[in-house]
């Protein structure tokens, strides 16, 4: 399991096969649901293809994926972070997860802080975006803590809902 970075509080590590009990909590929880959409992980074998055909052929073709959010004190998984490159978007996006009982105490933005930075240093990205439901008041009010813009309201694809496309532009 290799690390991509660390913050005062928590580690970014590479996921594995060990994930898949986490992965199946993560994608079924409310808040997942809602603001992410239902990946079909209803299965511990659901799970490992998502792992498999997400984060590890991510970091395999782009050298950089989602990542397991983990409490350095107690070794925990808590959610996932990292960057994203999909067919539909012409630039790298990030994205964030944790699980309910971990909202609301800084990780997101610790992590999330971390991880642009990350971006912007060690991959030297000159531009980095991110997508939010249109509801999802919580992550909008982080990403501009970040330092991301809104820019425009999109659809990924023809038959997605729209999103807001927030950017980070480096320069």
């Amino acid at each position: 399991m290799a690390v991509v970075l660390t913050t005062e509080r928590l580690l970014l590590r590479e996921f594995d096969m060990q994930d898949a009990p986490f992965v199946l909590e993560l994608c079924n929880t409310s808040t997942w649901l809602q603001y992410i959409g239902d990946r079909g992980v209803t299965s511990l074998a659901n799970a490992i293809n998502y792992i498999i055909n997400g984060p590890l052929y991510s970091y395999k073709t782009y050298g950089f994926g989602l990542s397991v959010i983990v409490l350095k004190d107690t070794g925990k998984p808590v959610g996932m972070c990292g960057l994203i490159k999909r067919d539909t978007l012409e630039d790298i996006d990030i994205g964030y997860a944790l699980l309910p009982q971990y909202e609301g105490k800084g990780y997101a933005y610790e992590i999330a802080a971390a991880t642009v930075k990350y971006a912007v240093h060690d991959l030297k990205l000159a531009r980095l975006v991110a997508l939010t439901g249109l509801d999802n008041y919580r992550s909008m009010a982080l990403l501009q803590k970040l330092g991301f813009h809104y820019e425009k309201d999109i659809q990924l694809t023809p038959d997605d809902k729209l999103l807001k496309l927030f950017t980070y532009n480096v320069s």
